[in-house]
This record gives C-alpha cells, structure tokens and sequence, in this order.
C-alpha cells in the first residue's frame, strides 16, 4: 500500500513527503513519478527531473537487490521514500529492512555510485545493521 503524508517540519518550513510502497520493482514508478513532482515544484529543468528520476530508480533497484535477498521478511518488505524539499534543493532518502547486519550495499566504485554520483549532487549511504538507505541530494541552479 502506499501512503502518503506531506507535513510542516520545524522553524525552518521545509515539505517532507513520505511514501512507502511494497519492495518490488512494479512501484517503482510511483517513487519516480512523485520524484519528478517535487522537483518540478523547485522548477528543475526537464533535463534535471529527469536526472533525479534516473537516480531515484537507481537507488531503489541497489535496495530492492538487498530485499530480495531477504526472504525471512516475508511478503511484507516496504521500500519507504523520504522526500524533503527545501527552498533550493530536494533530498530522497530510501531505505528498506536488513533481514542480515550482513548485507552491503555495492562499494563506492561499482557503475551503480557512478551512476548515482553523476546524476545528483550529494550522494551517501548508511547501512546500520537494521536497515539500509540511500540519500541523494539535487540542489537548484543559482
């Protein structure tokens, strides 16, 4: 199920937008659509939406990959989507349930991070034994 629930967050007036979909790649879409969304709110150009689409599908795909080979958690696997937009820049941070503290994401220099650091502007990775994410940053032209 997806779920949606845009929110004020702190003094600071930033929109934060969370989506959670089930961890396969038939959702994908919606993650790429409400990408494609928010950045056109901060008036990226076509070319930088579809940037951020690219690097929103990538990054779910090096998640789904993990999820996919955590069968102990069963059918209900969610993949969630943060999206914080900010006056000049949005930030999506994905993340999905480690069924192992085991499981690694690609390292730094596989073609899936030079894909992702090509595409955005900040590119990182946490793996914290519970879950994995991956956040990408893309800040607005001056």
């Amino acid at each position: 199920m997806t779920q949606v629930a845009p929110k004020r967050s702190g003094a600071d007036g930033d929109d934060v937008v969370l989506l959670a979909v089930p961890a396969s790649p038939a959702y994908l879409g919606v993650l790429r659509t409400a990408t494609a969304g928010l950045a056109a709110r901060l008036q990226f150009t076509l070319d930088e939406i579809e940037d951020l689409r690219i690097a929103v599908d990538e990054a779910c795909a090096m998640l789904l990959a993990i999820a996919a080979d955590t069968p102990q958690l069963g059918d209900t696997v969610e993949l969630s989507c943060r999206f914080t937009v900010t006056s000049d820049a949005l930030t999506v941070y994905t993340t999905v349930p480690l069924g192992s503290p085991d499981e690694r994401l690609p390292g730094g220099e596989s073609f899936a991070w030079q894909v992702l650091s090509a595409l955005a502007d900040e590119v990182s990775a946490t793996v914290d034994g519970h879950q994995a994410g991956i956040r990408l940053t893309k800040r607005r032209p001056s």
